[in-house]
């Protein structure tokens, strides 16, 4: 069952401040008055009752402690950094399973949490960006490819080459791949790197893969998206182009890793940029 994290946390940030704003409004100036009766009352001087503030309830403590951490985590979510795990090999050698990756969320415009509603445009994609995108036959689960078409261009893939407006996109032999823990079932693929527009990155390929010869048209307001691990996406090539809407951000750095093969954290690849 996929949990939509964002509106749990706006549900949190939402009863936790109006438990809070109850406090302040009704209950607080209810305990300030009691306190006031309660000093006023006669008491004999031998005794040793000392008259005490009226403690607030349970629940309002917790809100007053939970309302700033909870609302710190939404607005940073929501509007600059968020975190993602990466499930699978499809961007490989870029990404490998079990990278933890930040993901920059205003890069593409900020939305509204939840509504996903842009409500300031700050940038646009660009063609290598590796994006995070909610998948268009599935909105509740997110994907992450690299940008290859804009709003306009003519994408074809034709013997596992990428030709944009008829340009073919240049690729440099690197050798043979070779793997380790997640990335062990890639060893001896094709490794090389490919040009695309102004960005440089390393692709994997399978000879004895079929190429899958097609051509796209990308319509207005949506993106090719395709996987470094050509032979083994799940991508625009099968699905078709995602909307602009469904953007997430744009990922930018692998913050941890944790090889379920190895059982092992690579140190390696924490604080790498992505490219």
């Amino acid at each position: 069952m996929n949990v939509d994290f964002a509106a749990v946390m706006v549900i949190a940030t939402f009863l936790t401040g109006v438990i809070w704003l109850y406090d302040s409004l009704v209950l607080a100036p209810k305990r300030k008055v009691q306190q006031g009766e309660d000093s006023e009352s006669i008491v004999s001087p031998t005794s040793s009752n000392i008259t005490e503030s009226p403690k607030e309830p349970l629940v309002v403590e917790y809100a007053k402690a939970f309302f700033p951490v909870i609302l710190i985590v939404l607005l940073l979510r929501s509007f600059l950094v968020e975190p993602f795990r990466i499930p699978s090999g499809s961007m490989m050698p870029t990404l490998l399973t079990g990278d933890f990756i930040l993901v920059n969320k205003f890069t593409y415009g900020i939305r509204l949490p939840v509504l996903d509603t842009k409500i300031i445009t700050i940038g646009e994609p660009e063609r290598g960006d590796v994006a995070v995108f909610r998948f268009p036959e599935d909105p509740s689960i997110d994907y992450i490819k690299r940008i290859v078409g804009l709003p306009g261009d003519r994408i074809s893939y034709r013997d596992k080459a990428i030709y944009i407006n008829g340009e073919k996109m240049e690729v440099t032999g690197l050798g043979s791949y070779q793997g380790e823990g997640t990335a062990l079932s890639m060893t001896g693929a094709q490794w090389a790197e490919e040009q695309l527009g102004d960005v440089k990155h390393q692709i994997l390929m399978r000879s004895e893969s079929r190429p899958r010869n097609r051509e796209f048209r990308v319509p207005d307001g949506r993106y090719f998206v395709m996987g470094d691990n050509r032979d083994n996406s799940n991508d625009s090539r099968f699905w078709g182009t995602v909307p602009e809407e469904n953007l997430v951000g744009r990922a930018f750095m692998i913050w941890m890793n944790w090889d379920k093969v190895d059982n092992t954290i690579r140190f390696s690849r924490i604080g790498n940029s992505i490219e």
